[in-house]
């Protein structure tokens, strides 16, 4: 099964320990993963061109074009996020913005792309705020207009507030074994 983690966080903390618990269950199986990092990536943002228009194609180059194959070919989709002002961090609303040309391509251009098996994804969103729950609302309503548009149909979030300092989320054994119990749920044939 083709896997994509995706780590939102332009840090090292809660999002990546929780990343990093669910991919220690992937690893280990007979699955290919890939991993990345949009804060480490060369991407620019959507200049609403409509260049992607009438192709589905965006015109521009750049670390995205190494991105649209993995979001096209995965089977599972892994993303884990913090919540900065009620929404996912700039770097993967860059990635997410990006993906206009699909949106193009699946709902204007009605060009459909048949799948072996059907697109499953787990999103965790950590929030600092321990009454933040209108963050999580708001980013994960970005994450499902995404995943809707790669044709991710089913998805389950894990969401967990008052995590602020780096490396706090290790403290709550709960919510690593929920990542656990969730993630093998993800990979799941169904």
């Amino acid at each position: 099964m083709k896997i994509l983690a995706i780590l939102g966080s332009p840090r090292k903390g809660n999002s990546e320990i929780l990343l990093e618990e669910a991919i220690k269950l992937c690893n280990g199986k007979k699955h290919e993963l890939t991993i990345i990092k949009p804060c480490e990536l060369n991407i620019s943002g959507c200049t609403a061109c409509d260049g992607c228009r009438d192709t589905g194609q965006c015109i521009l180059r750049d670390d995205m074009d190494k991105v649209y194959p993995l979001l096209r070919e995965a089977q599972r989709i892994i993303i884990a996020s913090p919540i900065f002002f009620f929404g996912v961090p700039a770097q993967l609303k860059l990635l997410i913005d990006r993906c206009q040309s699909l949106w193009y391509e699946k709902y204007i251009l009605k060009k459909i792309f048949p799948q072996p098996i059907k697109k499953k994804a787990l999103l965790m969103l950590v929030g600092g705020m321990k009454k933040g729950e209108i963050g999580i609302t708001c980013a994960e309503a970005t994450l499902k207009a995404f995943l809707r548009t790669i044709d991710v149909r089913e998805h389950k979030t894990l969401s967990y507030l008052g995590y602020d300092e780096p490396g706090a989320i290790l403290k709550d054994l709960v919510a690593l074994e929920k990542v656990k119990y969730a993630t093998k749920e993800l990979l799941k044939n169904d």
